[in-house]
């Protein structure tokens, strides 16, 4: 199996359970209980190649909290290398705040904390056959570099496109491929940004790569439990299939099978609790 570098945010998720989601002025109760997970994309996405066989190398910030020890303990628990996660003093470690409704449907606000600290990882000892995955809740312009110097050396780029941002025209032509859900896709089109290989999720109806249509893995209704990390899961999985030389069609069904079986449990990441 092939080696994947993840540049990407570390969070805190904490849960909460709710009938249904509040409309804009409205408080709802949720469930008594507040859960606390491990998240961010970047974390969901390491340990979600690791989980796919990948060597991972995890790169981003954490503050120098109990929350951001524990997320390296368990990181490293997961066989995620850490040694280019940098700990931040005097700054907390990233939080998520989730709502997750009766469906199973969430709703997401981000503090980044150290996130916003993200440096641009050394790249030494990187190059063709590695894969080089990246989400947008750490600094655009350290996203911006890391794509231009790991392209550089040869190493493939993946770059989850979410939370949506605007990338550098130079920076999409070099993802392969940049991949969005069907709502970022919407931004996209509606910008000038023309990436060089796109990949667009569909959740459960699968997704598009360059055009090509392929299906997803059906999952029960009574089966769905969290849709938090299934795109995670998609994009780990795929970086993962890709860095082991797993062609387009592969890759995708890697990638597939890794969202299918995120949704069935609650938290982005297998045995979540933080």
């Amino acid at each position: 199996m092939g080696r994947v570098l993840v540049l990407g945010s570390l969070n805190v998720d904490l849960v909460a359970s709710v009938d249904r989601h509040p409309r804009p002025g409205e408080t709802v109760l949720a469930d008594p209980d507040l859960r606390r997970f491990a998240g961010g994309k970047g974390g969901n996405q390491a340990v979600a190649a690791a989980a796919a066989g990948a060597g991972v190398t995890m790169a981003g910030a954490v503050g120098d909290d109990g929350a951001g020890t524990a997320y390296l303990d368990r990181l490293r628990a997961h066989g995620v290398d850490v040694a280019q996660v940098d700990v931040v003093p005097g700054v907390a470690t990233g939080q998520a705040w989730i709502t997750v409704d009766g469906e199973g449907e969430n709703a997401i606000v981000v503090v980044p904390g150290a996130n916003a600290r993200a440096t641009t990882p050394d790249l030494a000892g990187w190059g063709t056959g590695d894969v080089l995955l990246l989400q947008l809740e750490v600094p655009l312009e350290v996203v911006a570099a890391t794509v231009r110097a790991a392209h550089s050396r040869g190493v493939r780029v993946v770059v989850n496109a979410a939370p949506y941002a605007a990338l550098p025209h130079d920076v999409a032509a070099l993802a392969d491929p940049l991949v969005v859900n069907e709502h970022e896709a919407m931004l996209l089109a509606d910008g000038d940004v023309l990436p060089g290989s796109l990949l667009v999720t569909f959740g459960a109806a699968g997704c598009s790569w360059d055009g090509v249509r392929h299906e997803g893995v059906a999952v029960p209704a009574g089966e769905v439990v969290d849709t938090t990390g299934a795109g995670d899961a998609f994009c780990g999985a795929l970086a993962a299939a890709l860095a082991d030389g797993a062609d387009r069609v592969e890759a995708v069904e890697r990638a597939s099978l890794a969202g299918a079986d995120a949704v069935r449990r609650l938290g982005a990441q297998p045995d979540p609790e933080l």
